[in-house]
């Protein structure tokens, strides 16, 4: 009677097969974990651009929607644009600013701007967020309300950190025309 010995274990030929084939999944799993990783936003970026939006876009709506320029000496009676001296329009009157008097005093006035690297409202850089970058566009949007076009205004604060973008939206209605600071 001849007995057979059968083989325990695996062979070294078996061995390096299975090291090849998990070496190629986990090479193919870490690449893709790397391409995430390096197109995805940093999540600290992410926030303090929010939180510029968010401060901008609330300091923007705060500001008054009156017909006429809040210098003008009709704006707390006027019940349209033709009752104004200086009617308000898109983008702030010559000479204001954001940043020093005279100062921006309605919410059209801040159409158009622009502010590389984050200043609070005296202009003093706030430290760590020179990389970013705002701009603020406001256009009428009354028809999306069945309202007269210039009863509303669509406000889009856009923050820009590298390629990352962020765009928040708001909306102010003219509901107090005559309500001057």
């Amino acid at each position: 009677m001849c007995t057979v010995k059968r083989q325990s274990g695996i062979s070294l030929i078996e061995l390096i097969i299975f090291i090849v084939i998990v070496s190629t999944a986990v090479a193919g799993v870490l690449s893709v974990m790397n391409i995430t990783t390096q197109h995805s936003a940093d999540p600290m970026l992410r926030k303090q651009a929010q939180a510029i939006a968010e401060s901008l876009l609330e300091e923007i709506e705060l500001q008054p929607f009156t017909y006429c320029d809040p210098d003008d000496p009709n704006a707390a009676t006027a019940t349209s644009v033709a009752g104004c001296t200086i009617p308000e329009g898109m983008g702030p009157e010559p000479g204001e600013t954001r940043y020093a008097t005279p100062q921006f005093d309605n919410v059209n006035d801040y159409a158009g701007f622009v502010m590389s690297g984050i200043n609070d409202i005296t202009n003093t850089p706030i430290g760590g967020l020179s990389g970013y970058t705002t701009s603020v566009a406001i256009a009428n949007d009354g028809a999306s309300f069945s309202l007269p076009t210039d009863a509303v205004l669509k406000i889009d604060v856009t923050v820009t950190a590298g390629n990352d973008s962020l765009t928040l939206s708001g909306y102010r209605f003219r509901y107090a025309p005559n309500a001057v600071p």
